[in-house]
């Protein structure tokens, strides 16, 4: 079926998903670009709608591929004219693929962890943006599970989806609250880790290769009493400069990439061999 009208329902129904309020009364959320639709496919989701328009595709990319297994499926697929697929994208260029999909709900015990798990814990992150770039550190990093708790942006907002390049499919994330989320951790002999610049300790200077549960708290006050009094360690990121703390994202990617280092320096982990070399590199904002 071709779109051609920016009055038809199904574009009206898509720009309002961008709403909150929308897209947790319709149980959905929205997936753009090829590499967000790509990981959403490759990990398990079954998208109910997709849009596409051809003349927005970007070059050297296998949209066509998308296309027909969002129709294997059963989604419906609408070709879309330019300006009604723009009308519809929440992103500045468009890639020309845009799904909607059912939202993901999961339960702490549901989560299935190994021995020598790495979770991360983010309470009440306030800017999408920094939430989806956690969880694109976290998926670098290995961390088995992310969860959430008492969550102030949501999940499944697209730019959430957007900044985590599609690997909020790639890692289980639980939405939960605190005290739920601090008695499953102790519940499974977690080591909990807060960063706090009056620790003593620096961050690099205790045993994150075991069961560690790392926890960020907002961007403006840190972490909740809670979480500070339940820490088994409490470290600080050595700063030189003027200021006094970082981007949670920022501090987030640091203490993760210790743990990973950590871990592949105890064998607990192994790095696999780089990428094969195509001529070029990309860098993502």
């Amino acid at each position: 079926m071709n779109l051609e009208s920016l009055a038809n329902p199904k574009v009206k129904h898509v720009v309002k998903l961008r709403q909150r309020s929308h897209r947790d009364a319709a149980g959905q959320m929205l997936i753009e670009g090829y590499r967000e639709c790509r990981r959403a496919l490759d990990h398990g989701c079954q998208p109910e709608m997709l849009f596409y328009c051809e003349e927005l595709y970007l070059k050297n990319l296998n949209e066509p591929t998308i296309v027909e297994e969002c129709r294997q499926r059963g989604a419906d697929c609408f070709a879309c004219t330019p300006p009604v697929f723009k009308k519809m994208a929440y992103r500045e260029r468009p890639e020309g693929l845009l799904m909607v999909a059912p939202q993901l709900h999961r339960k702490l015990h549901e989560l299935t962890l190994p021995e020598h798990s790495l979770v991360l814990v983010a309470e009440a992150i306030e800017k999408p943006g920094n939430l989806g770039t956690i969880l694109r550190s976290a998926d670098a990093a290995g961390v088995h599970a992310v969860i959430v708790c008492d969550r102030c942006t949501d999940i499944h907002n697209p730019n959430v989806v957007r900044a985590s390049t599609g690997t909020l499919f790639s890692i289980p994330v639980v939405e939960t609250t605190s005290p739920e989320a601090l008695a499953f951790l102790q519940q499974h002999k977690f080591q909990i880790l807060a960063a706090t610049p009056h620790a003593e300790k620096l961050h690099c200077d205790v045993n994150l290769s075991g069961m560690t549960a790392i926890v960020l708290g907002t961007e403006q006050y840190g972490l909740s009493k809670i979480w500070m009094e339940a820490a088994t360690l409490r470290v600080r990121i050595p700063m030189l400069g003027l200021a006094d703390s970082l981007n949670v994202a920022a501090a987030a990617t640091i203490l993760l990439f210790e743990a990973l280092r950590q871990r592949v320096q105890a064998g607990v982990v192994a790095v696999p061999p780089p990428a094969p070399w195509h001529g070029e590199e990309a860098f993502d904002a």
